[in-house]
């Protein structure tokens, strides 16, 4: 029962992960170049939008949530399963945690605080757009790329577990 549970977790926390990097990735590949090419004042307070509707989705429930799951199967996967998929699960946990939620906390939140701080139309605003998407997108590439590669690390512990076919 304990070691099914373990199995569907980590199904759960592969696909749970790669939505997550889904959602970034559709940041870097187009919705912040679409948002930059906009007239300023529309895609700052596009932005500011997507940043004040971000805390009441489902994304934010996965991506807060995966935080607490990749403690937990890391944790698990020592006492559960042998070393190869321990790997794989601190692999997996430090990409998500490093990568994900530590560049969101300490970059890209911090950004969208302060452009959400300004007013749209402002010339400081209109400023520090150019920076911001930049900059933004630069570490949002990490913030999918680390994703990626969690959900990587989950669906190779899941095929380790699972053995072969």
């Amino acid at each position: 029962m304990i070691q099914q549970l373990f199995e569907i977790s980590l199904v759960a926390a592969t696909l749970a992960t790669g939505l997550v990097a889904g959602v970034f990735l559709t940041f870097s590949d187009f919705v912040m170049r679409a948002l930059g090419r906009a007239e300023p004042a529309a895609g700052i307070e596009a932005m500011q939008i997507i940043n004040r509707e971000v805390y009441r989705s489902l994304f934010m429930t996965l991506l807060l949530g995966l935080t607490i799951v990749s403690i937990l199967l890391a944790v698990v996967g020592i006492f559960l399963v042998g070393p190869d998929v321990a790997l794989w699960l601190f692999g997996a946990a430090g990409f998500y945690i490093v990568g994900v939620m530590a560049v969101t906390a300490r970059k890209n939140v911090p950004m969208n605080q302060r452009l959400d701080s300004m007013e749209h139309r402002s010339a400081d605003a209109h400023a520090y757009w150019t920076t911001y998407t930049r900059d933004w997108t630069r570490w949002n590439h990490l913030r999918w790329v680390a994703a990626l590669a969690a959900a990587i690390g989950y669906l190779g512990a899941t095929i380790t577990v699972a053995g072969p076919l």
